[in-house]
């Protein structure tokens, strides 16, 4: 029996398919990492079952704890507003506490890397080799700052350098900082999609990505993502277990 609050993992969704096989595949990995919490998926568009369709169920079944975790990079509009709309047409009888976005987190700079040694890079590339940190992109300031921060990071542990770029709303767009890198006197040129799961912006970024030497996949449901999912619902999650006595 589960006697810690639900974790609810909210996703986009997406008309592509890949998206939902890919967010099921990670929540997969998290249950098996922690089987004493309960993990369900709910999709805020194009996918079911839906965010309120869940909350809905949970309370019919007498679950009064929720941690609901965006299953966003960026702290940007779908975090900051869609969801916590959502959250506020719950059940009255549902305690909710919505968690952190993933991003950003030492453990997906290391995911990154990961997807992009099984592309085929080795770690004795890196100060030959410049990445173009590709994201979807946002309209949100903070959001591209973000990005722009987490390229600085990654630069100092070891890249001949790091540049962001974006699918839509920003730029530069991928293709440019392939370019860009090239131009800088990189060896080789790696694109790591700092995204989830595949759909329309990833496959953007891949095409972006033609001119380059390696091209990383999606982090998709890399235990390192994982892992940060569940650190932030922990972190949610600890007032409630304080206040019951867990």
């Amino acid at each position: 029996m589960f006697t810690k609050p639900v974790l609810l993992v909210i996703a986009h969704g997406s008309r592509d398919p890949r998206h939902a096989a890919t967010v099921h595949a990670l929540v997969r990995r998290v249950r098996s990492m922690r089987p004493d919490v309960r993990v369900e998926t709910g999709f805020l568009d194009f996918n079911i079952p839906s965010v309120q369709g869940v909350l809905e169920s949970l309370a019919a079944q007498g679950v009064r704890d929720v941690v609901a975790l965006p299953l966003l990079l960026t702290r940007a509009f779908h975090a900051k507003a869609d969801i916590p709309a959502v959250l506020r047409d719950a059940p009255p009888q549902l305690r909710i506490r919505q968690a952190e976005v993933l991003g950003p987190s030492p453990l997906l700079l290391s995911a990154l890397e990961r997807r992009l040694y099984e592309a085929g890079l080795t770690p004795a590339d890196k100060s030959s080799t410049g990445v173009v940190l590709a994201s979807a992109g946002s309209s949100d300031p903070e959001a591209i700052a973000v990005i722009a921060e987490i390229a600085r990071e990654w630069r100092h542990t070891g890249w001949c350098a790091v540049r962001p770029a974006f699918a839509s709303a920003s730029l530069p767009r991928t293709q440019d900082a392939v370019r860009a890198l090239r131009a800088l006197g990189c060896g080789r040129v790696a694109v790591a999609p700092y995204v989830l799961a595949p759909g329309f912006l990833p496959d953007r970024i891949a095409r972006g990505a033609v001119e380059a030497d390696v091209s990383g996949d999606v982090l998709g449901a890399a235990p390192e993502v994982a892992r940060v999912l569940l650190e932030r619902y922990d972190t949610a999650a600890v007032p409630v277990l304080t206040a019951v006595g867990a």
